[in-house]
C-alpha cells in the first residue's frame, strides 16, 4: 500500500459517510477492479486489508454495525439428518450407475455435512478457503461423500516432491486442492468403490473447480493416519505417498511429537505437474 492508496481509501470513506464496512470493501474492489480468477470480488480480503489498516491508524472505519457468528471459530457440529442405512453389500457392477453431484450450497449439503460428522473418525470441520463437496449417490441413496478445499501453504513431503521455489509455491499454490475428507458410510460394503470413487472424482473436479473459482487445477493431496489406516484405497488410485508429517503441527513451538503421524499422499492432475508448478511469472 502506498501513501496514494491510504489517500484514496480515506477520500471513498469520506464521501459515503453513511456506508458500512461491508459496503465500503465492495466499493473498493469496484473502484480497484479488485477480483478473483473467477470475477468475483475480493471483499473479504479488501475488509481484512481495510481493518489493518483501520488498527494501524491510517484509516478510520466506521463503527461495526452488526457483527457476524463465526462458523469456523464457533464450530457447530452439523444437525442430524436421517438417511436410509440399510446395509449395501455388493459387488461394484451391481451397484448401478453412480452420480457424482456437486452439493456445495445446495439443500443435500446438509446430508454430506451430517454424514460426516456422525461417522467420519475426524468428524466434520468447516473448510476454510476454496471448497467443493460432493455427494456420490446409487439411486438416491448416498454411498460416498467428499470434500476438497485449498491446501497448506506449507507442507515439507509435498514440497520437497515438487522441488518448487518459494517464489513458485506462493504463486501455484492455489492450482493444488485437498481431500480433508473422505467417507464411505459403515453400512456400504462395496469392495473397491472407494478407489472408484476416488478415481472418478480425480477426473471431474478439475473441470467444476475451474467453474467455481477460476484456476486450474494440477495437483491433489491428502493425509493419511498411518496409526489407524494404510491408505489402501489412495494407493489402489494411483496416489503417490510422499513422505509423512512430522507429528507437530503447525507452527509447533517444539519438535516435541503432539499427534498422530500422517502419511501426506498425492496425485498429479496433468504430466506436466510438476514443471507447471515450479514455474514462476
Amino acid at each position: 500500500m502506498t501513501a496514494e492508496d491510504v489517500a484514496e481509501l480515506r477520500s471513498l470513506i469520506a464521501s459515503h459517510p453513511e456506508a458500512s464496512r461491508r459496503v465500503l470493501s465492495t466499493k473498493v474492489c469496484e473502484a480497484w477492479d479488485w477480483r478473483q480468477a473467477n470475477g468475483a470480488l475480493q471483499a473479504m480480503v479488501c475488509r481484512g486489508l481495510m481493518l489493518a489498516l483501520h488498527r494501524a491508524g491510517h484509516i478510520e472505519l466506521p463503527p461495526v454495525r452488526k457483527v457476524m457468528p463465526n462458523p469456523i471459530a464457533e464450530r457447530r457440529r452439523p444437525p442430524k439428518v436421517e438417511v436410509d442405512t440399510t446395509p449395501v453389500r455388493c459387488r461394484l457392477s451391481a451397484l448401478g450407475p453412480l452420480e457424482y453431484r456437486s452439493v456445495r450450497r445446495t439443500l443435500q449439503e446438509a446430508i454430506l455435512n451430517s454424514l460426516i460428522a456422525e461417522h467420519h473418525y475426524l468428524s466434520y470441520a468447516q473448510p476454510i478457503g476454496a471448497h467443493l463437496k460432493y455427494l456420490v449417490l446409487a439411486g438416491e441413496r448416498p454411498v460416498a461423500a467428499l470434500i476438497f478445499s485449498s491446501p497448506a501453504r506449507k507442507l515439507r513431503p509435498r514440497d520437497r516432491f515438487l522441488g518448487w521455489s518459494e517464489a513458485a509455491r506462493e504463486q501455484n499454490v492455489h492450482r493444488i486442492a485437498y481431500n480433508p475428507r473422505f467417507l464411505i458410510p459403515p453400512w456400504v460394503e462395496v469392495p473397491h468403490l472407494a478407489s472408484h470413487v476416488l478415481g472418478v472424482i480425480a477426473r471431474r473436479l478439475p473441470g467444476d473447480w475451474k467453474k467455481a473459482y477460476g484456476d486450474e487445477l494440477l495437483f491433489l493431496e491428502t493425509f493419511v493416519d498411518a496409526e489407524r489406516y494404510r491408505g489402501t484405497c489412495y494407493r489402489a488410485a494411483n496416489w503417490v505417498v510422499l513422505g509423512e508429517t512430522t507429528g507437530r503441527g503447525h507452527r509447533a513451538p517444539t519438535d516435541k511429537k503432539t499427534r498422530s503421524i500422517k502419511q501426506v499422499l498425492g496425485y498429479p492432475l496433468s504430466r506436466h505437474f510438476r514443471e507447471r508448478l515450479c514455474a514462476v511469472r
